[in-house]
Protein backbone atom coordinates (compact mmCIF):
# COMPACT_ATOMS: atom_id res chain seq x y z
CA UNK A 1 0.00 0.00 0.00
CA UNK A 2 2.79 2.08 0.90
CA UNK A 3 4.51 1.73 -2.33
CA UNK A 4 1.52 2.30 -4.44
CA UNK A 5 1.19 6.18 -2.54
CA UNK A 6 4.69 6.20 -3.11
CA UNK A 7 4.46 5.71 -7.08
CA UNK A 8 1.56 7.57 -7.26
CA UNK A 9 3.40 10.81 -5.62
CA UNK A 10 6.23 10.69 -7.71
CA UNK A 11 4.02 10.27 -10.98
CA UNK A 12 1.80 13.47 -9.62
CA UNK A 13 5.90 15.12 -8.82
CA UNK A 14 6.68 14.16 -12.14
CA UNK A 15 3.96 15.30 -14.27
CA UNK A 16 4.37 18.66 -12.84
CA UNK A 17 7.50 19.33 -13.34
CA UNK A 18 7.42 18.14 -17.14
CA UNK A 19 4.13 20.73 -17.29
CA UNK A 20 5.13 23.46 -15.49
CA UNK A 21 8.32 24.72 -17.92
CA UNK A 22 6.20 24.55 -20.88
CA UNK A 23 3.57 27.11 -18.85
CA UNK A 24 6.44 29.27 -18.43
CA UNK A 25 7.50 29.41 -22.07
CA UNK A 26 4.28 30.17 -23.11
CA UNK A 27 3.52 32.73 -20.31
CA UNK A 28 7.41 33.94 -21.82
CA UNK A 29 5.65 34.30 -25.69
CA UNK A 30 2.78 35.94 -24.88
CA UNK A 31 4.73 38.34 -23.08
CA UNK A 32 7.37 39.01 -25.87
CA UNK A 33 4.09 39.14 -27.98
CA UNK A 34 2.58 42.05 -26.71
CA UNK A 35 5.65 43.51 -25.67
CA UNK A 36 6.41 43.89 -29.79
CA UNK A 37 3.02 44.70 -30.56
CA UNK A 38 2.93 47.54 -27.57
CA UNK A 39 6.72 48.92 -28.86
CA UNK A 40 6.46 48.23 -32.41
CA UNK A 41 4.94 51.44 -33.50
CA UNK A 42 8.02 53.56 -32.28
CA UNK A 43 10.67 54.57 -35.27
CA UNK A 44 14.57 55.75 -34.82
CA UNK A 45 16.91 57.01 -37.10
CA UNK A 46 20.52 55.56 -37.19
CA UNK A 47 21.61 59.19 -35.54
CA UNK A 48 19.01 58.33 -32.70
CA UNK A 49 20.15 54.95 -32.08
CA UNK A 50 23.87 55.97 -32.07
CA UNK A 51 23.63 57.97 -29.08
CA UNK A 52 22.72 55.06 -26.66
CA UNK A 53 26.72 53.69 -27.14
CA UNK A 54 27.37 52.98 -23.83
CA UNK A 55 27.74 50.03 -21.19
CA UNK A 56 24.77 52.17 -19.33
CA UNK A 57 22.78 52.79 -22.59
CA UNK A 58 23.39 50.31 -25.26
CA UNK A 59 21.13 49.46 -28.04
CA UNK A 60 21.53 47.83 -31.43
CA UNK A 61 20.51 47.27 -34.82
CA UNK A 62 19.50 43.67 -35.58
CA UNK A 63 17.77 43.49 -39.38
CA UNK A 64 16.48 47.17 -39.36
CA UNK A 65 15.13 46.72 -35.79
CA UNK A 66 16.35 48.41 -33.28
CA UNK A 67 17.25 46.04 -29.91
CA UNK A 68 17.78 47.99 -26.10
CA UNK A 69 19.80 45.52 -24.75
CA UNK A 70 21.03 48.17 -22.03
CA UNK A 71 19.97 45.42 -18.99
CA UNK A 72 21.79 42.47 -20.57
CA UNK A 73 25.17 43.89 -20.95
CA UNK A 74 26.43 42.45 -17.63
CA UNK A 75 25.00 38.85 -18.30
CA UNK A 76 25.85 38.91 -22.18
CA UNK A 77 28.08 35.30 -22.17
CA UNK A 78 30.41 36.83 -24.62
CA UNK A 79 31.37 39.79 -22.29
CA UNK A 80 32.23 43.05 -23.85
CA UNK A 81 31.95 41.68 -27.34
CA UNK A 82 28.10 43.17 -26.90
CA UNK A 83 29.63 46.54 -26.88
CA UNK A 84 31.39 46.54 -30.51
CA UNK A 85 28.61 47.57 -32.50
CA UNK A 86 26.99 49.66 -30.05
CA UNK A 87 24.75 52.05 -31.10
CA UNK A 88 25.10 50.71 -34.90
CA UNK A 89 23.83 47.73 -36.75
CA UNK A 90 25.02 44.37 -35.32
CA UNK A 91 23.08 41.47 -37.27
CA UNK A 92 26.23 40.16 -38.98
CA UNK A 93 27.54 39.56 -34.97
CA UNK A 94 24.01 38.44 -33.67
CA UNK A 95 23.92 35.94 -36.50
CA UNK A 96 27.61 34.84 -36.34
CA UNK A 97 28.02 30.81 -34.97
CA UNK A 98 29.13 31.90 -31.05
CA UNK A 99 25.10 32.43 -30.92
CA UNK A 100 23.28 29.33 -29.79
CA UNK A 101 19.67 29.40 -31.25
CA UNK A 102 17.79 30.40 -28.06
CA UNK A 103 18.85 34.11 -28.58
CA UNK A 104 16.94 34.30 -31.90
CA UNK A 105 13.53 34.15 -29.06
CA UNK A 106 15.42 35.93 -26.63
CA UNK A 107 16.36 38.83 -28.38
CA UNK A 108 12.43 40.00 -28.77
CA UNK A 109 12.51 40.72 -25.10
CA UNK A 110 14.61 43.93 -25.50
CA UNK A 111 12.64 45.31 -29.16
CA UNK A 112 11.65 48.67 -28.94
CA UNK A 113 10.91 49.75 -32.41
CA UNK A 114 11.87 49.77 -36.34
CA UNK A 115 15.00 51.43 -37.96
CA UNK A 116 13.66 54.84 -40.09
CA UNK A 117 15.07 54.50 -43.55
Amino acid sequence: MVIIAVAVLLGILGALLLLLPRNRKSGHLEKVQSNSSAQGCKSYTKVDVALHNKRTDCWIIIKDKVYDVTSYVEEHPGGDAILTHAGDDSTEGFFGPQHATRVFDMIEDFYIGDLKQ
